[in-house]
């Protein structure tokens, strides 16, 4: 079978009744995300796992994973197309994302063009949305039968290279970013272990037998160490929010638009697709390459449309990219990212070369209901603007309360433990004090996700070589691996020794 008719066979499962309910959920569910500040895509993907697991319970496994993850990944582009509205209206990033946004698109709507400022992030988001599902259909499979002939040394190096690269460039300090990466491995450790059948760390409790679930450290941290945020911080007042008149942008705009939204959806989806990058560091890039290439490069930061049209694209774009390593490879790439592997490997279907093989249904019934989304996110987010603006004013006395419940009842619902709660709250606590002292939330959730794989490849490449460790440099593509994972660490600070600050924020 060839890509087109494996396509064709998951347009008829994403055009399942329930697979389109799912994603139109999903998406409405994303911008709603994107637009509520705070709460990013990473909150919202963990929130909501433990719902569609109910949601889907009573359907086969296959069916209900394809489901889950339809909705999942609809939140997590859906996001980034809301993530525009806070910031061009309130001056305020919906999520990481979307903060190169502010700068342009905030000054167009205090000059009365908010409309037109958010028309084209809709339309540069839809773009780069269609650019990225085709750069995905055309890699996925390519990419899957190479990795196919990965061994375990090759596995293990690249998953350190993703770590790596997540922990280079989160966060203002690598220093703290690499030991939240260390907890997030040494939380992974926790449980039997599956080669020698011992307890580690488990201190003779049985609740820790089975290790520590993913799914309540990633609620815990990001979606109450935002209401801890909130509370302890009294974020209470709420901002005035910019009027919108016209909705529809000039044909000017739109001529000013066409270049940037082209542009920045090629360059966002190749970032997406390295570790680590992200939406955040293409939109950032592509600003810069706008302002660059721009005949008037004064009037950014003053109300150019192109300083929206570029990083809304590129941010969506890189939503896309970032799919290909984890369907691919099995590599999740970003924060969210990591979350969604944690989703598959809930429904015992593990991301990776085999994915397109053994779960053709889920991979190809995602990537088809992708472009159904998009779609809906156009048509939802053009008539819909003033509907959205009208989210932002949702007091956050009424916000929160409705957070904690969804977050104690989707993590009860999974784990049916009071140990799994307490948990949460403590989790709730640290996310708050670690992102209030700048210590980055995704390596550790990413490293929680990628210890025991990394482990296990770890283990059964040194079964192989019989306890010889020469086995990871001796393989000229884990040697590569493990080379380029040495550069992404070594780089950024002998950059910071010259007084290049090269740090960005990655947390979607």
């Amino acid at each position: 079978m060839g890509t087109i008719e494996y396509l064709m066979n998951g347009f008829l499962v994403a055009f399942q009744w329930h697979n389109i309910l799912f994603a139109l959920v999903g998406v409405i569910i994303g911008t709603a995300v994107g637009v509520l500040p705070g709460i990013g895509p990473m909150s919202g993907v963990a929130l909501l796992i433990p719902i569609t697991a109910t949601l889907t319970s009573g359907l086969p496994v296959e069916m209900a994973a394809t489901s889950s993850i339809i909705l999942l990944a609809g939140v997590y582009y859906g996001a980034m197309y809301g993530g525009s509205t806070t910031s061009i209206l309130l001056n305020t990033p919906g999520e990481s994302s979307s903060v190169v946004t502010t700068l342009d698109g905030y000054q167009m709507a205090r000059q009365g063009r908010a409309g037109a400022a958010l028309a084209i992030s809709a339309i540069g988001s839809f773009v780069a949305g269609i650019i990225s599902l085709i750069g995905l259909v055309l890699l996925a499979q390519p990419l899957s039968r190479i990795a196919i002939n990965f061994g375990p040394a090759d596995y293990f190096s690249l998953m350190l290279l993703g770590l790596a690269a997540v922990s280079g460039l989160a966060g203002k300090s690598i220093t703290k970013a690499l030991i939240m990466t260390v907890v997030g491995l040494m939380l992974g450790t926790i449980g039997i272990d599956a080669v020698s059948g011992i307890a580690r760390f488990t201190y003779d409790s049985p609740i820790l037998f089975s290790g520590i679930e993913f799914l309540t450290i990633a609620v815990g941290l990001f979606a109450l160490g935002e209401v801890f945020k909130t509370i302890f911080e009294k974020e209470t007042h709420d901002e005035p929010v910019a009027k919108i008149t016209r909705i529809l942008p000039t044909k000017s705009d739109l001529k000013q638009s066409v270049g940037p939204i082209g542009r920045s959806s090629i360059l966002g989806f190749f970032l997406g697709v390295l570790p680590g990058a992200g939406a955040t560091l293409a939109s950032f890039f592509s600003y810069i390459t706008e302002k660059k290439l721009s005949k008037d490069p004064d009037s950014f930061g003053k109300g150019n449309i192109a300083g929206v049209a570029g990083p809304e694209s590129a941010n969506n774009a890189a939503s896309g990219g970032a799919m290909i390593p984890l369907l691919t490879l099995g590599i999740p790439g970003s924060g969210t990212t990591a979350i969604l592997m944690g989703a598959f490997i809930m429904y015992n279907i593990q991301p990776g070369p085999l994915l397109f093989e053994e779960h053709p249904q889920v991979a190809w019934g995602l990537i088809a209901s992708m472009f159904l989304g998009n779609l809906m996110l156009l048509i939802l987010n053009m008539p819909l603007v003033r509907v959205f603006a009208k989210i932002i004013e949702t007091p956050k006395k009424y916000l929160l309360p409705i957070i904690i419940a969804i977050s104690i009842f989707g993590v009860y619902a999974v784990q049916y433990t009071t140990f799994d709660l307490f948990l949460l709250l403590a989790c709730g606590v640290l996310g708050y004090l670690l992102a209030k002292h700048d210590y980055p939330l995704a390596p550790l959730v990413l490293a929680l996700v990628l210890g025991p794989m990394i482990e296990n490849n770890m283990r059964r490449a040194l079964t192989i070589s019989n306890g010889d460790f020469s086995i990871f440099v001796t393989n000229p593509l884990s040697l590569t691996f493990l080379i380029v994972t040495l550069l992404w660490l070594v780089v950024p600070l002998l950059l910071r020794l010259k007084g290049k600050n090269v740090i960005i924020s990655e947390e979607a």
